[in-house]
């Protein structure tokens, strides 16, 4: 079945804005999407990665490398043909083995021709697309340990077996999970750029679209996408061109200023804060065609950029967006 149409998700704004910022700035590193069952989280990351533009890969490279020279060694049938592949997803099911994620000694080959080949992983197939996990605050911590150590190279390096393996592994990290379930563990947490609260719809009208579009959709898939293809094209345009202008936003001294006084304010630990608010609001900048990062996208970025790297605090019950958005009010005023 082909993906539910991107523009077609009913509200969940804050969801859909970190995805589209992610696509158009891919430093940005993941989202993590916390909440309920059934809100759209694994839907949402389909449609955007159907809704974009194919990536151009040589035919036969195992890790969509862009160029026969970016290709690795060790690949096999690898030509100079460039072909368009769909935006890679992967998903990383709970329970998966090390050797399924990295890659590893291919043991048919082993047994059958003697070759020592290698066999790549999920790691492979995800470069230059999304690795998606959901409930990922149950990931074994081993698991947890071996994406952290790929997310800061941006490379997989295989060490057994009497393989000597490395290739490219740059993709963007989109975690799903209810908080009830168990707590991430903060360094995985921090890897995240973006984070997202979704909650079901509380508005009855707004639950009767849901409905409505989802048996629409189910009932004549061909039909809902001649519908809602025209606004998925606009969105993939718009993406396009925050790609192009996102090297030429202008980021004046006074928008660097709040973001480290936002961060100071909120106690964020580390610089990641202002990095990732910075990132996240030229983004958003591209994306409305403007040509300098102002107080509107530094605001409208912040509870996605800073929500999940505050410390805990017991007398607070307000939540971690409540109080990102009482320190924006209070700082940016």
């Amino acid at each position: 079945m082909s993906s539910f149409p991107f523009s077609a998700i009913v509200g969940q704004d804050a969801m859909k804005r970190a995805m589209v910022l992610t696509a158009i700035e891919p430093r940005l590193s993941g989202v993590l999407v916390f909440g309920d069952r059934g809100t759209g989280k694994s839907t949402a990351v389909r449609a955007l990665a159907a809704l974009l533009p194919p990536i151009e890969a040589v035919r036969g490279c195992p890790v969509n490398a862009a160029t026969r020279a970016d290709s690795p060694d060790w690949a096999e049938g690898v030509t100079d043909t460039v072909e368009t592949r769909p935006t890679p997803v992967v998903d990383l099911p709970l329970g998966v083995t090390e050797d399924r994620v990295t890659g590893a000694l291919d043991i048919e080959r082993a047994l059958v021709d003697g070759v020592k080949a290698f066999q790549p992983g999920l790691l492979a197939q995800a470069n230059r697309g999304y690795l998606y996990i959901d409930e990922v605050n149950l990931l074994e911590d081993h698991i947890v340990d071996l994406l952290l150590d790929v997310a800061q190279s941006g490379e997989n390096v295989v060490e057994r077996d009497g393989l000597s393996i490395r290739h490219a592994a740059r993709f963007v990290l989109v975690g799903s999970g209810n908080p009830e379930e168990g707590e991430l563990r903060p360094q995985l947490l921090d890897r995240f750029g973006l984070s997202v609260e979704v909650r079901s719809p509380s508005d009855i009208e707004e639950r009767i679209e849901v409905v409505r579009r989802r048996d629409a959709f189910e009932t004549d898939p061909q039909a809902f996408h001649a519908e809602w293809g025209p606004r998925d094209a606009e969105i993939r345009d718009r993406i396009l061109a925050a790609r192009a202008a996102l090297a030429r936003i202008d980021t004046p001294e006074d928008a660097l200023r709040d973001c480290a006084q936002l961060c100071i304010a909120l106690g964020a630990d580390g610089l990641r804060g202002e990095l990732t608010l910075l990132r996240a609001g030229r983004a958003l900048a591209a994306y409305d065609g403007a040509t300098a990062l102002g107080r509107a996208q530094i605001r409208a970025v912040a509870p996605l950029a800073l929500s999940h790297r505050l410390r805990r605090d017991p007398l607070d019950e307000a939540g971690s967006v409540a109080r990102v958005t009482r320190a924006v009010d209070e700082v940016l005023s």
